[in-house]
């Protein structure tokens, strides 16, 4: 049996979704990505400390994202023909890693390290974690995706508040207090779910596997609608860094709004995000990805078109429905491509999301070039029509959604 035929089987029921399974996976995720948001969620502590500009900023978060966006396709190719149901484990640990350094760094090139400490941890977590969650689904495969995704929305959205409470008034060494919440982290990644996954192959898992191997369409339209998805990740994500990276500067310096309520608008955006995240995919299930993905990019463009404009109340009622919106697409996105790409689930998850960081690294650096030199509300001006790519929808198949039997 070669190494590509390896399949990996929930232990529990090997028909059925597996919710131990995912729960351990969701939690995990929530950990590894409160510890990524901790990065943004100190920037107004760090501007302060190390007296930055927006677009140093920009090269921090760029840092990250393109540790985590080159590796993890890298990584997922890898881990398609070698499973290694354990290195997520590995890769909370360096994450947390990199969190320490950057609790305890004095130098700005020490800050540019840490978030690409913190970004290869996420391009070892994310690829292999995400293939384990598909193979949890039982077939529901946007309802395995999206429980999974919502662990690492809630943990972005737990970032702004943990910065708020704890790290703004206390200094950047109480960062350290997250030990516990990654030490669980891995423990339930080696225990709970990867090393009880890696342990139950089934050959009936593995013939379902090699059935579902081959592509539903042809392999030139199966790399064209990669294309589009791809474009639609770089429309979702580079808006996105307008709002993650800098909506706290937005609204401190458009409405004098204080640091520390600042962080509460950004949780409120955030959890709104992880709402959509996790209706995203099982609504994929049922009426197909396509449409969720239609919806959820192009038809937020009228919002984040209005945001420029609005006052406090409606800006922060426009942030609420533009997060819950958009963030609807990720999982629908994923699963599409999957599902275009069976045989490669672990190369298809880790380039989307390496890509997903990528394009808001590189949205964090030039948009903070911009907002340097013209100004932070005209980022936000241009930054609304990039919802408008997502007319590219149209031009995807139509692809049947697969309910779970």
């Amino acid at each position: 049996m070669s190494a590509s035929e390896v399949a990996i089987t929930p232990p529990e029921s090997r028909d059925g979704i597996q919710m131990r399974v995912l729960g351990a996976l969701s939690v995990s995720h929530l950990v590894n990505d409160t510890m990524q948001s901790l990065l943004v969620s100190v920037y107004p502590m760090l501007k302060g400390e190390f007296t930055l500009d927006f677009w140093q900023l920009g090269l921090i978060t760029l840092s990250f994202d393109l540790s985590a966006s080159l590796l993890q396709p890298l990584i997922g190719m890898y881990t398609d023909r070698h499973p290694k149901p354990r290195a997520a484990s590995v890769g909370v640990g360096l994450s947390f890693l990199g969190l320490l350094t950057l609790a305890y760094a004095h130098r700005y090139e020490t800050l540019l390290a840490a978030a690409a400490l913190i970004g290869t941890g996420s391009s070892i977590f994310h690829p292999e974690s995400s293939r384990m969650a598909r193979s949890a689904s039982g077939g529901s495969h946007g309802l395995a995706q999206s429980l999974f995704q919502i662990g690492g929305n809630a943990g972005s959205a737990l970032g702004p508040l943990i910065a708020a409470f704890i790290i703004l008034p206390y200094g950047r060494s109480s960062i350290g207090l997250i030990a516990p919440a990654a030490l669980l982290a891995m423990f339930l990644m080696y225990r709970v779910g990867l090393r009880t996954l890696r342990e139950h192959l089934s050959a009936a898992a593995r013939k379902r596997r090699s059935e579902a191997a081959l592509a539903p369409l042809p392999p030139r339209v199966v790399i064209r609608a990669m294309g589009i998805l791809l474009l639609l990740v770089f429309s979702k994500y580079f808006y996105l860094a307008s709002l993650s990276s800098f909506y706290i500067f937005y609204l401190m310096e458009r409405f004098q709004v204080a640091p520390q309520a600042a962080q509460l608008y950004l949780f409120a955006f955030l959890a709104a995000a992880a709402a959509g995240t996790l209706l995203g995919g099982p609504i994929g299930d049922r009426v197909g990805r396509k449409m969720v993905i239609w919806v959820s990019i192009l038809g937020v463009a009228p919002f984040t078109l209005a945001l420029p404009f609005a006052d406090l109340p409606w800006t922060c009622a426009l942030s609420l429905v533009i997060g819950f919106v958009i963030s609807s697409a990720f999982s629908a996105i994923v699963v599409f491509a999957q599902e275009l790409a069976p045989q490669r689930v672990g190369l298809v998850s880790g380039l989307f999301f390496g890509l997903a960081f990528g394009f808001g690294g590189l949205g964090a650096a030039v948009l903070g070039a911009l907002a340097d030199r013209y100004g932070i509300e005209t980022v936000y001006r241009l930054c609304a029509y990039l919802p408008l790519l997502g007319i590219a929808t149209v031009l995807l198949p139509t692809v049947a959604p697969k309910r779970a039997g």
